[in-house]
């Protein structure tokens, strides 16, 4: 056995971590949103993109120039076939991302924060499945047995909430279709990948913003948590999540993501004080389980590895 892991390994490892720490940070994000929850979820949504696109923007312009020329250069250089393909996959992850935010800040602050976490215990067995038939990622009989699993759970807590479980199918389904869309993005900078979502995102949402915004929120509290939330659970992890999904396959990655709704679990029994009885407990333990026999295999080469 190799006493030291080699490059590969190692290459492994940073992008499982990357992938764990995204989404831990994502399961905390009740904390930084709920004190937010007088305010419409619209209003909420639309400071968020605006700051991203703001932040990422001047980010590029100051300390990626050089980058968004090769990026550019090579858009140039690829054949108009590819060219339209990667407009329509950033285009559309840019319409997902949006979707997916809005339907996530309304359910956590106008729903309740369990459905929101287990939106991202019903997304990975979407991304998973989705990633078999359009990625053609391979799956051993274990992950298939931890996708009946994760079915398993998510089946038995819409058995307790029907209506969360179509909230949270929403959530699931925009963030899977975007962890899809990203695996087409490799050749490109993931920060001007993402800094291209987020303005589309901003485009998209900028002729709503006279109708559909409340009045210019007056409070310091509401810019402290929205930058908070740009930066710490937006612009952070999904820069992360981006760096997994180009190392691992876009199926470990959704499996990976019940790390989010886990922690999410948690808080809203301890912190929001949700009512939890048996069948949820039984539910989020049998994804539990998934996880870990879903990644399984990898986690113990890593380890071994390290021998």
């Amino acid at each position: 056995m190799q006493l030291i892991p080699n490059e590969t390994i190692l290459n492994n490892l940073r992008h499982y971590l990357a992938a764990i720490l995204a989404f831990s940070l994502w399961g905390t994000f009740s904390l930084v949103l709920k004190p937010l929850h007088s305010y419409a979820s619209s209003d909420i949504l639309f400071y968020r993109v605006f700051s991203c696109a703001l932040i990422m923007s001047l980010v590029s312009i100051l300390f990626k120039r050089e980058k968004l020329k090769q990026n550019l250069n090579y858009f140039k250089s690829i054949s108009q076939k590819e060219k339209r393909k990667t407009i329509i996959v950033n285009v559309g992850s840019s319409i997902l991302l949006t979707a997916n935010w809005f339907s996530f800040i309304y359910v956590m602050n106008h729903v309740n924060v369990r459905a929101t976490s287990v939106a991202y215990l019903v997304c990975p067995i979407i991304t998973t499945i989705l990633a078999y038939f359009i990625l053609k990622d391979k799956l051993t009989k274990l992950q298939w047995l931890s996708v009946f699993l994760s079915f398993l759970g998510c089946l038995l807590l819409s058995y307790t909430s029907l209506s969360d479980m179509f909230y949270s199918s929403i959530i699931g389904f925009t963030y899977a279709m975007y962890l899809i869309c990203q695996t087409q993005n490799k050749q490109f900078d993931k920060f001007l990948v993402l800094n291209f979502h987020m303005i589309i995102a901003a485009l998209i949402l900028l002729p709503f913003f006279p109708s559909y915004s409340g009045p210019i929120p007056a409070e310091f509290k509401f810019y402290f948590f929205v930058e908070i939330i740009a930066v710490m659970y937006t612009i952070i992890p999904l820069l992360l999540n981006l760096f997994a999904l180009s190392g691992i396959a876009s199926s470990k990655v959704g499996m990976i993501l019940n790390i989010n709704p886990i922690i999410a679990f948690i808080l809203a029994s301890t912190v929001y004080n949700e009512p939890l009885n048996p069948i949820q407990i039984v539910s989020y333990a049998l994804i539990f389980v998934a996880v870990i026999v879903f990644n399984g295999k990898e986690i113990f080469r890593l380890k071994t590895e390290k021998l």
